[in-house]
C-alpha cells in the first residue's frame, strides 16, 4: 500500500524559508519519480517540481533558483527547500508520484501541508 505522508509546513514571513518533507512508504521509492504541486484556494492545483529516480531535477518556471528538490533513497523520503517565499505560494503543497504498482498506472497523493505566507 502506497501512502505519502508530508510535514514542514507553516507560516512564513514573505523572503522567509521552508524545508518540507514527504515520507513515502515505498518499496520502490529509489526507482521512482517524485513531484511536488501546490493548491492555493480556489485555484487549481499546480505542479511544482519534480526529481527523477537518477536525481534529474526540473522546476516550474516561477521557483527556479529559489526553490531546491530532493530525495533520499535511504530514508525513503523527498524535501522541498523553499527560500524566498512570496505571499503568493500559500498554498497547500502535497507530494505526488505517478507509477503502477501493480494495479495500473495512477496518481498517489499525500494529505498535504499547509504553507503560508504573510507578514
Amino acid at each position: 500500500q502506497v501512502q505519502l505522508v508530508e510535514s514542514g509546513g507553516g507560516l512564513v514571513q514573505p523572503g522567509g524559508s521552508l524545508r518540507l518533507s514527504c515520507a513515502a512508504s515505498i518499496s520502490m521509492f529509489s526507482r521512482i519519480t517524485m513531484r511536488w504541486y501546490r493548491q492555493a484556494p480556489g485555484k487549481q492545483r499546480e505542479w511544482v517540481a519534480r526529481i527523477t529516480s537518477g536525481g534529474a531535477t526540473e522546476y516550474v518556471d516561477s521557483v527556479k533558483g529559489r526553490f531546491t528538490i530532493s530525495r533520499d533513497n535511504a530514508k525513503n523520503m523527498v524535501y522541498l527547500q523553499m527560500n524566498n517565499l512570496k505571499p503568493e505560494e500559500t498554498a497547500v503543497y502535497l507530494c505526488n508520484t505517478y507509477y503502477n504498482f501493480g494495479s495500473g498506472w495512477r496518481d498517489y497523493w499525500g494529505q498535504g501541508t499547509q504553507v503560508t505566507v504573510s507578514s
